[in-house]
């Protein structure tokens, strides 16, 4: 281990002035090669879906409530929230609803590290009477002013920079004051290279971290840090992107190794000089040379190819007996490598269960484990933030009920309780599943609502009004099965 001697230093070194770098190659992975693609794409399918939806979990102890009122309330706020969230006019680019921001939030920030919102309020509209929109940034227009040069590289002695006005430290977009707290971000008007974008010139805005009446979060900053003085997040690919690389090159020569020897190409050469023919007598004259053409370097293999060679030039292959009887092992062996560095089984990783179902069992549980506390902290970082801004809009144009909300914090915190539900993680035996969650509620480690959203990802409230109205109609009908 003489000559093993890494080096740690501060998350702005090891982190910040190589986060460039580590970003626009995790981006390449992420689109440019399939299990990279398949890492990011299985993440936000089983975290996110089609959105996470709300499920208000209001103290009702605490307000002063009894179930029944709160659960009207609940199913109140819900229909108002969709009617905000539903609507492309919640985006101030009006493009996404929010269900479709919280995967593209999520994406971003698992290729770029970290991924960033901005509340923002506009003019509301016949079919969304809320103000609230969200703006989405690229990740690195969150930079230091001049940091960034036309060729989108980082200058290393540029990644933290001061303030002359206060002298607080400046780090990667992030102006921090003397303790380290968080006090502003600085943001480009655009993204600092783009050279589809040359006419206006870059100019970075200093935005304030948190309100200073209500201390709320003016920006939010969805990302996953692991060291205490870390301010920035490393991409989701980063440990495993040599490994991804490499398997990407090592496939790609053995398909090409595969497909030139499927080839048949056939070469035809001459042995005979020209000099005596009339045809060649013609050729001289009118200056015609019948391998004016024939660059070697052009010939190309394909199937059924005929190539015509001139005099003296042969064809010589080289066979280095190259056998595919290893490849599967060596790249699954890889693969295994990267789910573990990823925290993703491989089975589920490629979507590939070929062992038996306690195995296959097996892997899924770890795979939604993993998926839901990453549910969790997304939720925690992004979605309730948003859910809570828009609470108080719908409190304070009075379409929402909530007394002293607002005034105590206990009783603020009381209302804003709110659980967040995303897809099912699918049933490899329903039969055996169902029964686990009967008994789970059988014995109280759970509810009829939770499980009827993590089996079926449907409302359990719904679910039994229909089954009423069902049955009644069976009994008119005399049909059996009515209760």
């Amino acid at each position: 281990m003489r000559g093993y001697n890494p080096i740690q230093s501060s998350p702005q070194s090891d982190i910040d002035s190589n986060l460039n770098i580590l970003r626009n190659r995790s981006y390449d992975m992420a689109i440019n090669t399939p299990i990279g693609r398949g890492a990011i794409e299985t993440s936000r399918s089983y975290v996110i879906g089609a959105g996470l939806i709300p499920s208000p979990n209001i103290d009702f102890r605490t307000l002063g409530l009894n179930p029944d009122e709160a659960k009207e309330w609940k199913r109140k706020t819900i229909q108002e929230f969709k009617l905000w969230a539903d609507d492309v006019s919640c985006d101030i680019y009006k493009k996404n609803n929010f269900w479709d921001q919280q995967n593209i939030a999520f994406i971003g920030c698992l290729v770029n590290g970290d991924a960033w919102a901005i509340p923002k309020y506009g003019k509301n509209t016949a079919n969304n009477p809320y103000c609230l929109k969200i703006q989405q940034i690229e990740a690195n227009r969150v930079c230091n002013p001049g940091s960034i040069d036309i060729y989108g590289i980082v200058n290393p002695t540029m990644v933290t920079q001061f303030n002359e006005k206060n002298g607080n430290r400046i780090i990667n977009g992030i102006e921090v004051d003397k303790k380290g707290e968080v006090v502003a971000y600085w943001i480009a008007n655009k993204t600092p290279y783009d050279p589809t974008n040359i006419g206006a010139l870059v100019e970075w805005k200093r935005v304030e971290a948190f309100g200073k009446r209500t201390g709320r979060a003016m920006v939010l900053q969805i990302s996953k840090e692991d060291r205490p003085e870390q301010y920035r997040g490393v991409p989701f690919l980063a440990p495993v992107i040599e490994e991804l690389k490499q398997i990407s090159r090592y496939t790609n020569a053995e398909l090409t190794t595969a497909i030139i020897k499927a080839f048949f190409s056939i070469f035809l050469t001459s042995n005979t000089p020209p000099g005596n023919t009339l045809n060649d007598m013609l050729d001289s004259t009118y200056d015609y040379d019948p391998y004016a053409d024939l660059d070697p370097t052009k010939l190309k293999l394909g199937p059924g190819t005929i190539n015509t060679l001139p005099p003296g030039v042969s064809v010589v292959t080289a066979d280095p007996s190259k056998s595919l009887s290893t490849f599967e092992p060596f790249v699954q062996s890889l693969i295994v490598q990267i789910g573990a560095g990823l925290n993703i089984p491989s089975e589920v990783l490629m979507s590939k269960f070929n062992s038996s179902y306690s195995a296959a069992r097996g892997a899924l549980n770890q795979a939604v484990a993993v998926f839901k506390e990453r549910r969790t902290w997304f939720a925690r970082e992004f979605c309730q933030p948003i859910y809570e801004m828009w609470l108080a809009e719908a409190i304070a144009i009075g379409r929402i009920k909530a007394p002293k909300f607002g005034i105590d914090p206990i009783i603020t915190k009381a209302w804003s309780n709110c659980d967040w539900f995303g897809p099912t993680s699918g049933l490899l035996d329903p039969v055996k599943e169902v029964q686990a969650a009967k008994l789970q509620v059988d014995y109280g480690f759970s509810t009829h609502e939770k499980v009827s959203t993590e089996l079926t990802g449907t409302n359990y409230d719904d679910n039994i009004d229909i089954l009423a109205l069902e049955n009644k109609k069976k009994q008119k009908l005399g049909l059996e099965g009515g209760e």
